[in-house]
């Protein structure tokens, strides 16, 4: 793979904490492998102008203000930009357009069973039903690679999104299914939501504007 320029402590700064809502210094600075020092600097600076603020009490960690949302799609438009790569970004956007809902539709299926009184909690009682979801989400996998990978080649903030989604499967094909749509951990679902709003940040694009049924995320 060829070696693309890693952005500026700022933008990624920003951008991990609106991939990640909430966090503290050291998940966002494990999110693109950054030095804890180098975030709680960027930090303090981005505090200062109002891009950023501290929540604390039980649930505590950064966030970013309206401002500093602002100040991040400013940054990331820049930099595509720059790159010259906003075609290959959109043409893979629009591949992950197709896929979006055919994976929100196995998340659904794998959780709930229609039943006569409407959807009920899948107890996993149907054996052959599972395996043909299952099947469904290989099918995606298969599609979901050459999007990812031509994604890490386009930006370097997208590497590591093909790796963390061939974890989140193999974990499933080993059995532990939890890895579909645990919100928890790195699941499927966790791993593909966040793409999404990274693809659409990068974009400038808003979710309500597609028409693949998003409010099932």
């Amino acid at each position: 793979m060829t070696d693309l320029p890693v952005p500026a402590t700022t933008l990624l700064v920003l951008h991990a904490l609106r991939l990640r809502n909430l966090a503290e210094v050291d998940v966002v600075a494990a999110r693109y492998d950054l030095h804890a020092d180098e975030v709680t600097d960027c930090l303090a600076d981005l505090e200062a102008t109002g891009d950023v603020a501290h929540r604390a009490g039980r649930f505590s960690g950064w966030r970013l203000t309206a401002a500093g949302r602002t100040r991040g799609e400013a940054l990331l438009a820049a930099e595509l930009a720059g790159a010259g790569v906003g075609p290959q970004v959109e043409s893979a956007y629009g591949a992950f357009v197709e896929l979006n809902p055919m994976l929100l539709s196995v998340c659904t299926d794998w959780q709930v069973v229609d039943s006569p009184d409407g959807p009920v909690v899948n107890d996993h009682a149907d054996a052959d039903r599972d395996r043909a979801v299952l099947g469904r989400l290989e099918a995606i996998q298969e599609r979901a690679m050459p999007v990812t990978r031509s994604l890490a080649g386009s930006l370097w903030r997208f590497r590591g999104y093909a790796e963390r989604l061939e974890v989140a499967h193999e974990r499933v094909r080993a059995g532990d299914h939890e890895w579909i749509t645990a919100p928890s951990i790195d699941s499927y679902h966790t791993v593909w939501f966040e793409l999404h709003e990274d693809l659409l940040a990068t974009l400038g694009r808003d979710r309500s504007q597609e028409r693949t049924g998003e409010t099932q995320e």
